[in-house]
């Protein structure tokens, strides 16, 4: 697998992307390109605002996130400047801190754009120093998350690549079905060098999550049912799409000693289903 996946890396090269219309037996029926300089498309994204969740270090602000020849680059920063929610004795983790201390960007399909069922593409480069937790991923229209259900299609950090699909579990809590892979066995920093391919299929059937055409992770929708009672598949209704670059909390990892700026350059993201 590793070897494969290190095989499979492939340079960006500007100004000449092919997109395929059509490929095993799937049509293209949205994509971004980012060939537009400056802000994305408002047709497409919203963002996140603020300090959003699991305690990351990032507020959330939309000039983190610019198009540059023909690249999406969401881009995180160090910053020192008051938190404008800061609330005195608050007990909510994000209104007890005084300042900002880095900032990037969250963009999300919601209300603009989603998807029941299709290929998912994305071409990318992530960055995988430390503290850095770059994401690509899905949550489902209805219901509060986890019961909403959320595909990680793409997802960085501490050293390693995650595939992961949740949903309702027993407790109220999220089930995870998880595949990770060291990013080292894959090459380190010469495979993060590289841009890559993500891939979701999504049927009706299962979600097989891919990078470079490597299967990662694969998931029967007959597991995925919501453990509370309803019987209700959070994977069998519409889902939107996130692109995001966090910074440490719950799960990221200590960022003190990387040196800022850090990127999440994306090529282009395309959903492709069959008619």
């Amino acid at each position: 697998m590793a070897a494969l996946l290190l095989a499979a890396c492939n340079h960006h090269v500007a100004g000449n992307k092919s997109v395929e219309k059509n490929t095993e037996g799937y049509t293209l029926v949205w994509a971004d390109e980012f060939n537009t300089n400056g802000q994305p498309d408002s047709t497409n994204w919203n963002y996140e605002y603020g300090f959003v969740r699991n305690e990351e270090l990032q507020w959330y602000q939309p000039e983190n996130a610019t198009c540059e020849k023909g690249i999406l680059v969401i881009e995180a920063k160090k910053e020192d400047k008051p938190n404008p929610r800061y609330i005195a004795g608050s007990n909510d983790w994000r209104k007890k801190r005084p300042t900002i201390n880095y900032s990037a960007a969250c963009l999300i399909t919601r209300g603009k754009q989603q998807w029941l069922y299709g290929r998912f593409e994305m071409r990318a480069r992530i960055d995988i120093s430390n503290g850095i937790w770059p994401a690509w991923w899905t949550l489902g229209i209805d219901k509060g998350w986890p019961g909403n259900g959320e595909i990680d299609i793409m997802e960085y950090y501490r050293g390693k690549l995650l595939a992961n699909i949740a949903c309702l579990g027993n407790n109220r809590k999220a089930e995870w079905y998880s595949k990770t892979f060291p990013v080292d066995s894959m090459g380190g920093t010469k495979w993060a060098d590289q841009f890559h391919v993500w891939r979701m299929d999504w049927t009706s059937d299962f979600i097989a999550l891919y990078c470079d055409d490597q299967l990662l992770n694969k998931v029967d929708m007959a597991l995925l049912n919501n453990k509370d009672g309803s019987n209700f598949n959070p994977f069998k209704q519409p889902h939107y799409m996130l692109l995001n670059l966090a910074i440490g909390g719950q799960n990221g990892g200590d960022p003190s000693q990387t040196i800022f700026p850090k990127k999440f350059e994306v090529d282009y993201v395309r959903v492709y289903q069959k008619k």
